[in-house]
């Protein structure tokens, strides 16, 4: 992920400096990039996609407890 968007920032930074430049930086460049992404506290997809499952299951779960208690508490109120 984070050689695919070093990649496109580097390629657009290309594009967007006057043409006389051609020697960007690029290991700076990357460096500096990692450096912004790591205070981002950004997380792999990999990573929130089993965060994502983990809550899915959770919910699943709260939802089946909701009904069982609104189950058990119409029982309770008949007696």
């Amino acid at each position: 992920m984070l050689e695919n968007l070093a990649r496109t920032v580097f390629s657009e930074l290309k594009n967007a400096i006057p043409s006389q430049v051609t020697d960007l930086p690029e290991r700076e460049l990357r460096a500096a990039l990692e450096g912004v992404l790591h205070k981002l506290n950004l997380v792999s997809r990999e990573e929130f996609d089993a965060q994502q499952a983990v809550l899915m299951r959770t919910r699943a779960k709260v939802e089946a407890l909701e009904k069982q208690l609104a189950e058990l508490e119409k029982l309770a109120e008949q007696q």
